[in-house]
């Protein structure tokens, strides 16, 4: 169902003060996209029908990954890439979050910040995966970045979708420790995860006090694993629901009052539950809010890794693939047989 209200219009109700709003020459230009989507100043293109010779006129959309109108497609072309990529192995859902303390440093130095969180991410579950307390073998990961929170504060976080499991230096495929229960701890992944990410920051050229690292390094940091998916083909379809998502849909905004300039939308408290409540925001500060999860010009928000990269999947993926089914039909026989 098209929506009511869009993103777009309450740029269109600020346009000229824009320039004031975005942080960024390129946030400006990212805004005024999203404003001139599917609108005649993008210029359109006319269909006609083959039967009664009726024209449609259509306008041509922004593609701006930012946009709340363009994602769909893109969202289902990935799916459809990633399907015969999959495993029949089960999958988790991992999720790495940075403290708040950091916010201020991503507005700035967004690709260092977001970058670092990409790293650190694959670099704890490379070393939980690579010692055979805990696996033995080269591990995969599809991260996929988010920055906000349902009331469109700032809230980096990383989705990662990881196979239970790794390949070993046989190249045979090893299932995890827990036999799919859980990937691993998740306590000592948080606090391998803090130590992996300030290591990075602090080679990085962005200067952070040292009163800023003594306090994010005293906290917990969270990293949060769901329960495993055991059929594969649920995976693509529930990491969609991330991959193309951003801050807000044009479905969440209830209401645009022209008069006060005002923009009220939807949110779910996820400490209640995911009760969903609406908020009232003045169309300045909506902007604002929206434009702080308008990525770094050039970053790449879905990354995949190790047995789930681009190079390795190309050469080895198939006959992994046929490696596993060959041993879940082996599997099926023993358990049923004739």
């Amino acid at each position: 169902m098209k929506s009511k209200y869009k993103v777009a219009d309450v740029l269109e109700l600020e346009q000229n003060q824009l320039f004031k709003l975005a942080p960024t020459t390129w946030h400006l230009r990212t805004l005024h996209a999203i404003r001139r989507c599917r609108t005649q100043s993008m210029g359109g293109h006319i269909d006609q029908c083959d039967c009664c010779n009726k024209l449609h006129i259509s306008y041509n959309s922004c593609r701006n990954r930012h946009c709340p109108t363009c994602g769909g497609h893109k969202r289902e072309e990935w799916i459809n890439a990633r399907e015969n990529e999959l495993l029949e192995v089960p999958y988790f859902h991992v999720v790495f979050t940075l403290p708040s303390e950091f916010n201020e440093y991503a507005l700035r130095e967004g690709k260092i910040i977001y970058g670092a969180l990409f790293k650190a991410a694959w670099q704890t579950l490379q070393q939980f995966g690579d010692n055979p307390k805990h696996l033995g073998g080269k591990m995969g990961m599809i991260s996929v970045l988010h920055s906000w929170g349902q009331n469109l504060s700032l809230h980096p976080h990383l989705h990662c979708i990881v196979p239970g499991g790794g390949v070993t230096k046989n190249n045979k495929w090893k299932s995890s420790k827990s036999k799919g229960k859980y990937l691993f701890n998740v306590k000592s992944m948080s606090t391998v995860f803090r130590a992996k990410y300030i290591a990075l920051l602090r080679k990085s050229e962005l200067k952070i006090p040292q009163s800023i690292y003594d306090k994010v390094f005293s906290k917990k940091w969270v990293v949060y694993a769901k329960q495993p998916f055991f059929k594969p083909e649920f995976v693509i379809e529930y990491l969609g629901r991330y991959t193309h998502k951003i801050a807000i849909s044009n479905h969440r905004i209830k209401n645009i009052d022209y008069a006060k300039r005002t923009v009220t939308f939807s949110a779910k408290n996820y400490r209640k539950g995911g009760q969903k409540h609406d908020i009232t925001l003045n169309t300045s500060d909506f902007i604002k809010r929206f434009s702080l999860h308008i990525l770094p010009k050039g970053f790449t928000r879905i990354r995949h890794y190790g047995i789930l990269s681009s190079s390795w999947k190309k050469i080895k993926l198939p006959e992994l693939q046929r490696l596993l089914n060959e041993e879940n039909t082996a599997e099926i026989i023993k358990e049923n047989p004739t």
